[in-house]
């Protein structure tokens, strides 16, 4: 590593890479992004998967709660760079067997009058939130180890508090307590399960309560034309600062590099320590192979020939569709997947990107983007089980399916290496995993190489298209290496 060809190497080109590789560019330094893929994004790809022409499909990624509002992307402004975001009407749905849908709307005023004999509580538990909704975001965006920008005045402090009550009550075995109705129950743990944790749970219920607050403030917007947008833009712009990126260019070993003074690693911690093998101390590398695997994710792409034929037509309004049933039976699914079990009615996210962008559907066919929860590593193929748990609540589904494209569990790193096993979330979510991730360290992005960062989802603040990991680890590598303590501004 003398003799510096480059200022910063960056490995890996999703939000994460994209986020370090931007900042260090902006601050003046000379930077190479290499990527494994032929294609650019990581977990922000959309791609013609072949299954009917003019048809793309969100491979991972398809709703960005977080891409207009975490502090990464409000500096940085997609929208003032020419990004158009569509924002549903309704944020997410949650079906449920012989009834209505509960559904929570963009306006909070909205969503109460919808859940009816529920909607009380459901203000209670989130009117107060929306006060100040940059606290809830920082706090859960933050690196877990600088002061949150939210504890610097009174209201700040008083308003995680509030958080913190909320996020407690949802993580105990008390939590029917102050959502005490089936409707609002069922919303607000499938927004949980986002987390692919145990149900209730810390980390699950700090995702729950920050991404449901979002959902009434911002909302949960889509860029229009799919998730590739949003790295296009952040290519464009690390270009414009003369960065670049190279693609077919899988990184097994530091060697494969040029010299640098700095590196930054949007990869797994298990790749880092490969990356890094012989040079990291034993006990980082040791931590690093060690940092547990997370629970999975196996995804299906579908291709349909019309809207799917929910039993309430009104879950078409939506971006988002958790399927899982209740909360009971939601927490009995994920408990499966904890164990190693296929459930036999695992939790799906499904989400129609014509709801909110109708110029995805081309000649009458339309994508449909679908995650199942199983079992880490898990080899099965996961389209029955997802095609199964739509037609319980859409009668008639299979009928509009033209074709997919399925993906288990055990074949996701084939398309990003960091999803070892399915596991979307690049190591283990669980509150402790949150702060100490992916090891117990006070600077959780140093590889314990001078110059070397780990800066994806496997670091604080967690996995999400945020920037907020590429972030933190740039900021960082800046002011050790470079000597610059004030981070570059991102605005175009």
């Amino acid at each position: 590593m003398s003799n510096p060809q480059v200022d910063a190497v960056v490995v890996g080109s999703g939000p994460n890479g994209m986020a370090a590789a931007v900042t260090m560019a902006r601050a003046g330094l000379s930077v190479q992004v290499y990527e494994a893929q032929s294609t650019i994004g990581g977990g922000a790809r959309t791609l013609d998967l072949g299954l009917a022409p003019g048809i793309s499909h969100d491979i991972c990624s398809a709703v960005h709660p977080l891409a207009i509002s975490s502090p990464f992307f409000v500096d940085f402004d997609l929208r003032s760079r020419g990004l158009e975001f569509t924002t549903p009407e309704v944020s997410y749905a949650q079906p449920l067997d012989n009834q209505p849908a509960a559904l929570a709307f963009h306006d909070l005023d909205t969503t109460v009058d919808h859940l009816g004999a529920a909607g009380p509580e459901w203000r209670r538990f989130f009117a107060p939130l929306l006060e100040r909704v940059d606290d809830a975001i920082w706090l859960s965006l933050g690196d877990k180890r600088s002061i949150p920008e939210t504890l610097r005045d009174v209201p700040g402090i008083a308003n995680v508090m509030r958080f913190g009550l909320r996020l407690l009550s949802q993580a105990s075995p008390a939590w029917n307590i102050p959502l005490s109705h089936e409707t609002s129950q069922s919303l607000f743990t499938g927004v949980a399960a986002h987390a692919i944790g145990g149900l209730p749970a810390m980390g699950t219920a700090a995702t729950a309560t920050m991404l449901s607050t979002v959902a009434h403030a911002a909302g949960w917007p889509s860029p229009v034309g799919g998730s590739q947008a949003i790295i296009n833009a952040m290519v464009a712009d690390l270009e414009a600062h003369g960065g670049s990126v190279t693609t077919n260019a899988r990184i097994d070993h530091v060697s494969d590099m040029p010299a640098a003074r700095s590196y930054l690693l949007d990869t797994s911690a298990l790749n880092a320590a490969q990356i890094f093998s012989g040079l990291i101390p034993a006990k980082v590398a040791k931590s690093l192979r060690s940092f547990k695997q997370g629970n999975a994710a196996a995804k299906v792409d579908f291709v349909l020939n019309g809207p799917v034929p929910w039993a309430d037509p009104n879950i078409n309004r939506a971006g988002t569709i958790h399927v899982g049933g209740t909360r009971a039976q939601m927490a009995a699914a994920e408990a499966d997947v904890i164990a190693g079990r296929m459930p036999a009615h695992p939790v799906s996210l499904v989400s129609d990107p014509t709801v909110f962008d109708p110029a995805r559907e081309v000649d009458g066919l339309r994508p449909l983007w679908t995650y199942a929860h199983v079992p880490f590593d898990c080899p099965l193929d996961p389209a029955e089980y997802i095609i199964n748990q739509i037609e319980r609540f859409a009668p008639g589904f299979r009928d509009t399916i033209v074709t997919y494209n399925s993906i288990p569990a055990s074949e996701m790193a084939g398309h990003n290496q960091n999803y070892i096993g399915g596991d979307i979330a690049t190591g283990l979510v669980s509150f402790y995993r949150m702060m100490a991730r992916p090891r117990t360290s006070w600077d959780n992005y140093s590889l314990g190489v001078p110059g070397a960062y780990l800066c994806s989802a496997a670091t604080p603040p967690a996995p999400g298209v945020h920037g907020m990991n590429g972030w933190f680890a740039a900021r960082r590598a800046l002011k050790t290496q470079f000597g610059i303590s004030e981070a570059p501004s991102l605005a175009p």
